[in-house]
């Protein structure tokens, strides 16, 4: 009999504190790829599941730098190299007239590289995912809480995760199927 490949196994809760205590047991038994969907933002669940803040602030940063110096760069080629006017004695290089259209192309950099470098990060639009093939997962967005243990984990052994995350008090265990 071959062995059906999963995508993970995902434990169903009736509250939050339940598998807010559930993915901290999970984490410290040494699962580290695996997810907690919930239908309201619940506090310490993104600790609890290993997350950490990583590079997108600096992925914001540079875009920053970049529009910033992008816009100083345009105005600098405009009025000093491409069309020098003179006009009462001032500078041709008058950086305090830069300063609001570099500010302004800061922000928009930054803010466009947010947006672009938080989607390519989050691997969005991502219209289909396995966990949608959990007959119950529709609950995730009204009263039920899901953790999904993912296969390709290290420690993820099909019956002993089963066990442990049995052990945790769910109301069910299933097999998520990709």
């Amino acid at each position: 009999m071959a062995k059906t490949r999963i995508f993970g196994l995902a434990a169903e809760f009736y509250s939050s504190d339940d598998l807010l205590a559930a993915t901290k047991k999970t984490y410290a038994e040494g699962y580290r790829r695996m997810n907690a969907y919930t239908p309201f933002p619940v506090h310490g669940l993104a600790e609890a599941v290993g997350y950490r803040h990583r590079i997108l602030p600096w992925i914001v940063f540079a875009g920053g730098l970049l529009g910033g110096a992008g816009g100083f760069g345009l105005q600098y080629w405009v009025h000093v190299i491409e069309q020098p006017y003179n006009i009462g004695g001032r500078p041709l290089l008058s950086w305090p007239a830069f300063i609001p259209v570099t500010f302004e192309c800061t922000i928009l950099a930054a803010a466009l590289t947010a947006v672009l470098g938080m989607l390519a990060l989050n691997g969005l639009p991502q219209p289909y995912h396995p966990v949608f093939n959990h007959p119950r997962f529709g609950l995730a967005s009204t009263d039920r809480f899901f953790l999904v243990v993912q296969a390709r984990d290290e420690r993820f052994e099909r019956e002993s995760t089963e066990r442990f995350l049995e052990s945790l008090g769910p109301r069910e265990v299933v097999a998520i199927e990709p």
